[in-house]
């Protein structure tokens, strides 16, 4: 058993420990529904030894004109289209050396402690930005199909008054995105100045719970327009630099996104967590190392590997809109089908607040 400060290491423990610490982000994600499990992909890399890279199909839905039953008119049949659908394996990895680690870093506190919650909250960081890159390749793709879902899907209100969001701005947004389907979508993910505005207008709303001696307070999670709200300020921002003597203008980019919006499967690594003592180097040096691999796939949305160099797509590549389409039924011209992009619970506000 490796050894880290004198302390006994073992992985799988360590591993295990990391990850009954509270995610917040990310369990707050799962508890909204946007993230989902697939069985299908996580089968596909599990047993495909050294597969980063797959095509799946997706089970198209039923179509065609009901016919009419008179005693006349024969009946036709059709089939249903299977579209195919890109998915693809990222890795990230990270170590971390420290002197004397469990003396100055942890001032005394658990060493599994210390260390699984510094550990667990990196790698939240880490999902979280990855899953941000996602979200922009998705917003950056081209083609007339694809153009089609990124300008429905999106609400600019920039240039529209104060360019402020306001009582009716997340209802217009996903409406516009999807039309009747707008109630599948379940999740808004804003910059604190979005909630601030939204809080003025008293919009927000936070959830409320009642402690042990019956004094409610309020949650950190609010609602708009009965949708979950997250406050995060990694949320996509852009600043404009105004004309001489005028102020620079921010743009903030909300994300609305629905039940099953992106399938998540966490598959590991060989040896996700590692110490490594070095006695001789600066007196005594360890190093920790961790690895993982995962896989996110919006519903509906292909990833086609188009501007990849290595087996593992880094953020570039995945915020890279050459590398995303709607899924289709792998036909071109006339035979080509490509899913209606009013399935896909996924949709942005632009705003300047």
């Amino acid at each position: 058993m490796a050894k880290f400060d004198e302390k006994s290491f073992n992985p799988q423990a360590f591993g295990a420990y990391v990850e009954r610490i509270p995610k917040v982000k990310r369990n707050e994600l799962i508890k909204s529904r946007v993230l989902k499990g697939n069985e299908q992909i996580r089968n596909t890399f599990q047993t495909q030894t050294g597969t980063a890279y797959a095509v799946l199909p997706m089970k198209g839905l039923l179509e065609g004109e009901a016919l009419n039953y008179d005693g006349q008119t024969d009946i036709t049949s059709e089939g249903t289209t299977t579209f195919e659908r890109g998915v693809v394996v990222f890795g990230r990895s990270k170590a971390w050396t420290e002197s004397d680690f469990s003396t100055d870093i942890t001032g005394g506190v658990n060493f599994m402690d210390n260390v699984a919650v510094q550990v667990s909250e990196w790698w939240d960081d880490t999902y979280q930005d990855i899953l941000l890159c996602v979200l922009k390749g998705i917003f950056s793709m081209t083609g007339a199909k694809n153009l089609e879902f990124v300008n429905t899907h999106t609400l600019d209100i920039t240039a529209i008054g104060d360019g402020m969001v306001g009582p009716t701005t997340l209802n217009t947004a996903v409406q516009k995105a999807v039309g009747d389907n707008k109630a599948k979508f379940t999740l808004v993910i804003l910059h604190s100045t979005v909630a601030t505005n939204l809080e003025n207008l008293q919009l927000l709303h936070y959830l409320k719970y009642t402690d042990a001696n019956g004094i409610q307070r309020d949650l950190a999670i609010g609602t708009w327009n009965g949708r979950t709200v997250l406050i995060d300020d990694s949320m996509p921002t852009e600043v404009t630099e105004g004309a001489e003597g005028t102020e620079a203008t921010t743009t903030y980019t909300t994300y609305v996104l629905g039940d099953g919006a992106i399938d998540f499967e966490k598959l590991g690594a060989d040896v996700p967590n590692e110490m490594k003592r070095d006695p001789e180097k600066n007196g005594g040096m360890t190093t920790l190392y961790t690895r993982d691999r995962a896989c996110y796939a919006p519903y509906g949305i292909s990833y086609t590997k188009k501007n990849q160099k290595t087996l593992s797509p880094t953020n570039q590549e995945l915020a890279d809109g050459t590398n995303w389409t709607l899924v289709d039924n792998g036909q071109t011209g006339a035979k080509q089908k490509v899913i209606s992009h009013k399935s896909i619970p996924i949709a942005r506000i632009i705003s300047k607040g």
